[in-house]
């Protein structure tokens, strides 16, 4: 497995000990262990880097767009980087990430021609041109792909070596030109109320779902749940945004404390996803919502006033008890007292 590292990261250095991959026949740039070998790579314009962070573009079936990237060696000894392109797409933890090289690309992966390899001299900056060809019959919307520049080592375990290819590129966002027809469903509702066997203690709600990008652009999803009188916003101020690509989908859970059981507690799941144009402006999608309910039964409480009528009738079976012996007491003692008498008169 090779890791690709999102534009936001290109400028770090990158080590050469990366993840293993098998890389059973793999290629140019080999740089064994020896100087550790660093480097970044960033769009560019035919002059070097122009300050994009991503690559996009809309583009007619048919047509054809170049551009640059720029790869930077920041180690102390040339290098010979091995140049890919890929199909991308978002990851469970919402970063962009490209098919790695052992899987084949069947959508924009397969429109970017690149050189394979470019040699950077040490503390050198090499740009390199691109090409981006949508095939005639490419369907309308957004597509993902990404290009990196690679460096692939070896290392020695056990006697035996481990491939090991350690990747830093950038995203390529290409926009088909067409009818664009943003559409979302959210799906796999699960809620559940975590119950506080402390009485006195409120207890919480956990709700979870996955958002469905059902249309042909990519949206930036975001919206509220609002449940037992609570607005829970997501993703939450501190948190990246999460892009869907089209026919991607993403997992969400959110979790509401301080939340009393109320026995039942509805809700509603409100979504208002913006799709994001080739220019860098976005749009609102129609915003959809879908119902949520949770039982929420106190069983705390209820234990708790159980145990309280348990008492009281304990109280007042031996209240009863207590008078019904009296009773007894007394009459025995007046059927004393007759007899007595009875046995006097006889006298």
């Amino acid at each position: 497995m090779t890791r690709f590292r999102s534009p936001s990261a290109l400028a770090a250095l990158v080590a050469v000990a990366g993840l293993a991959a098998g890389l059973a026949g793999a290629a140019p740039a080999v740089a064994e262990e020896r100087a550790p070998v660093s480097w970044s790579v960033t769009p560019a314009d035919a002059t070097g880097p122009d300050g994009r962070v991503s690559v996009e573009h809309p583009i007619d079936p048919g047509a054809e767009v170049q551009d640059h990237f720029a790869v930077r060696n920041l180690g102390e000894e040339e290098v010979a980087f091995r140049l890919s392109a890929a199909d991308g797409y978002y990851n469970d933890n919402g970063r962009f990430d490209m098919l790695p090289s052992d899987q084949e690309s069947t959508d924009a992966g397969t429109w970017i021609d690149v050189p394979e390899s470019v040699t950077v001299p040490p503390g050198g900056t090499v740009v390199v041109p691109f090409t981006i060809t949508v095939p005639e019959k490419a369907e309308p919307g957004d597509h993902a792909a990404g290009i990196a520049a690679s460096v692939l080592s070896v290392k020695q375990g056990d006697g035996a070596g481990v491939g090991v290819e350690s990747r830093v590129g950038f995203r390529v966002m290409t926009r088909v030109t067409g009818a664009l027809a943003p559409a979302f469903s959210v799906t796999n509702v699960v809620t559940d109320y975590n119950t506080s066997w402390n009485p006195i203690r409120p207890g919480s709600i956990d709700v979870s779902f996955d958002v469905v990008n059902e249309g042909n652009t990519r949206l930036a999803v975001a919206g509220v749940l609002e449940i037992a009188g609570r607005s829970i916003a997501f993703p939450a101020e501190n948190e990246r945004a999460q892009e869907v690509l089209p026919g991607e989908s993403r997992s969400f859970s959110l979790a509401v404390g301080q939340v009393w059981p109320l026995l039942a507690l509805p809700g509603e799941i409100e979504l208002a996803p913006t799709v994001t144009t080739a220019g860098g402006e976005q749009t609102t999608v129609a915003p959809s919502s879908i119902g949520v309910f949770v039982w929420a039964v106190p069983w705390p409480q209820l234990l708790v006033v159980l145990g309280i009528l348990l008492v009281v009738m304990a109280l007042l079976w031996r209240r009863g008890r207590s008078r019904r012996r009296l009773d007894v007491l007394l009459e025995e003692a007046r059927e004393e007292g007759r007899r007595d008498l009875a046995l006097e008169g006889r006298k």
